[in-house]
């Protein structure tokens, strides 16, 4: 089961939260946070992003910000985190739900689910999947940070017959590399993304792991 929760999608748990919310109200306090961070990054990048500005957008003082985040950084990590739990969410859901027996299948749900993200998900664009790190979803751990190449391996080994292995691992890593970059193309200029990058993407990432 993929985490669906928000304080479960964060690296580490309270590694990265000074209070991780155990209930509802501050639950949702943090996801204000991180919806109102979220918005100020589609608008101007996270470069620019600072703790105050989170804090207005989401209708909080700044001690309700620090509460939870000691900087701007933790602010995007966080985001970071709650998108690639709720991207790695999508993908297991289309495995499960497609009956899908190839874990190659899973590379073109990934890239759908990424492309749908881009087009749907504030702040999604942000995210530079190579650094992205999440709590271990799929076996329930939440203690440790994993860059999302493992999470991608630990959920292949879930979902299809595949044994995981370090050469899984890189393989996925670079993989995800190359994916992330073109893809990242494809939505610079475009809300909608451009197909022509859209569909390289495929190519390139299928092609360089059907050797894998």
């Amino acid at each position: 089961m993929l985490v669906t929760e928000t304080n479960e999608a964060l690296p580490g748990g309270s590694s990265l939260l000074r209070n991780e919310p155990v209930q509802a109200r501050s639950s949702a306090r943090l996801t204000g946070l991180l919806d109102a961070a979220a918005a100020i990054i589609d608008e101007i990048g996270f470069e620019r992003l600072t703790t105050a500005m989170v804090a207005e957008r989401a209708g909080a003082s700044i001690g309700t910000v620090y509460r939870y985040f000691p900087d701007r950084i933790a602010v995007v990590e966080a985001l970071a985190a709650r998108c690639v739990g709720r991207l790695m969410e999508r993908i297991d859901g289309v495995i499960v739900e497609s009956g899908s027996q190839e874990w190659h299948d899973a590379v073109d749900f990934a890239i759908d689910a990424q492309v749908d993200m881009y087009r749907t998900e504030p702040g999604f664009r942000a995210i530079r999947f190579g650094d992205a790190e999440v709590a271990d979803s799929t076996s329930g751990e939440t203690e440790g940070r994993r860059p999302f190449a493992e999470q991608m391996s630990a959920l292949l080994a879930v979902r299809y017959p595949v044994e995981r292995s370090a050469d899984l691992d890189f393989a996925l890593d670079v993989a995800i590399e190359m994916g992330s970059a073109i893809l990242a193309r494809a939505f610079q200029a475009s809300p909608e993304g451009d197909s022509r990058f859209i569909e390289e993407c495929r190519s390139v990432v299928t092609g360089y792991l059907a050797g894998a």
